[in-house]
């Protein structure tokens, strides 16, 4: 196949093209390298990998790469809550705008598997998971453009999207502002957090199957296409607190407390069912354990300034 790739250095992208290569397919990958990351450096003998330095917003850059393309993954993002805070008009462009170009200009056939976020579902009730027939109710920015997106795109046909929970796990370009990459780290190198709100619950998915699930979509596409699928680790629905317990499990030192006052900025609390995907047949392949693991030793190589989003 020929896969078409925006954002193709990012956190997600820079495992999930490799992994493209490796099955055989001709990537393509459009990215404006903002995090000056040196993410796919080590993909560049492969003659299957074209990489332009550019916008996914570039009408004519994205015509170029469209051409040939079987398929394509739309990465590029300004990924998270604060960072869509700080720059709200540009978060519309690249997320909502962008996607808008991207129908405009393909040609029937040509499938789109999209990344949108389970965060989608904002605030949920006690003990009740979050279906894919759940009512969306996002509270952040962030999740109000990822939703509009997504509806977007499936109204265009052609299209999987996946409502991703929260990403864990070591990444050629590493992110530290993650929920379990930043608290491993401070584990490690703080030995001490303060957790506002600590009941707040969320669910984690590693990085590694985040790209396996687009590998997954791509082998089963005719039977997925036109749906979302809630993408997670179906036994870490976990609060704040549940997850610093397991991370005091491989790091004994760490101290952990919860503040009397004081309210977390990310009000998000639900719990997601991801039993759709795992029909299909895909099933989570990393641990939270093992995602934890391998961030204790990522965090002797990671300084914080230089690896983060917002």
């Amino acid at each position: 196949m020929k896969v078409l790739v925006t954002g193709g250095a990012g956190y997600i992208g820079s495992i999930l093209v490799p992994r493209l290569l490796e099955q055989g397919h001709e990537v393509a990958v459009i990215d404006n390298f903002m995090h000056r990351q040196t993410s796919l450096l080590d993909c560049c003998h492969d003659p299957k990998l074209t990489i332009a330095r550019g916008d996914a917003r570039d009408r004519g850059l994205l015509e170029q790469h469209l051409q040939d393309a079987q398929y394509v993954i739309p990465l590029a993002c300004l990924t998270g809550a604060p960072l869509c805070d700080r720059f709200p008009q540009e978060a519309r462009s690249v997320i909502v705008d962008a996607l808008k170009l991207l129908v405009e200009l393909r040609r029937p056939g040509q499938r789109i598997l999209y990344p949108t976020t389970n965060s989608g579902y904002g605030i949920g009730q006690d003990g009740v998971r979050c279906t894919e027939e759940t009512p969306l109710r996002p509270i952040s920015l962030y999740g109000k453009l990822k939703v509009e997106a997504e509806r977007l795109l499936l109204a265009a046909g052609d299209a999987v999207t996946f409502r991703l929970a929260t990403a864990f796990g070591v990444s050629p370009r590493m992110r530290l502002d993650l929920l379990v990459n930043d608290f491993t780290y401070r584990a490690v190198h703080d030995r001490f957090i303060v957790l506002f709100e600590a009941r707040f619950k969320r669910n984690f998915i590693h990085v590694r199957d985040v790209a396996a699930v687009f590998l997954h979509a791509m082998a089963n596409f005719d039977r997925m296409k036109g749906q979302a699928y809630n993408v997670g680790l179906s036994d870490a629905n976990l609060s704040k607190e549940e997850l610093c317990a397991q991370i005091q499990k491989l790091v004994p030192e760490f101290y952990f407390v919860e503040a009397e006052v004081g309210r977390d900025p990310d009000q998000r609390d639900y719990i997601v069912s991801n039993e759709k995907v795992e029909k299909t047949g895909f099933r989570p392949a990393v641990s939270l354990a093992e995602g934890i693991r391998e961030l204790i030793k990522g965090c002797q190589v990671l300084k914080r300034d230089h690896f983060a989003n917002n």
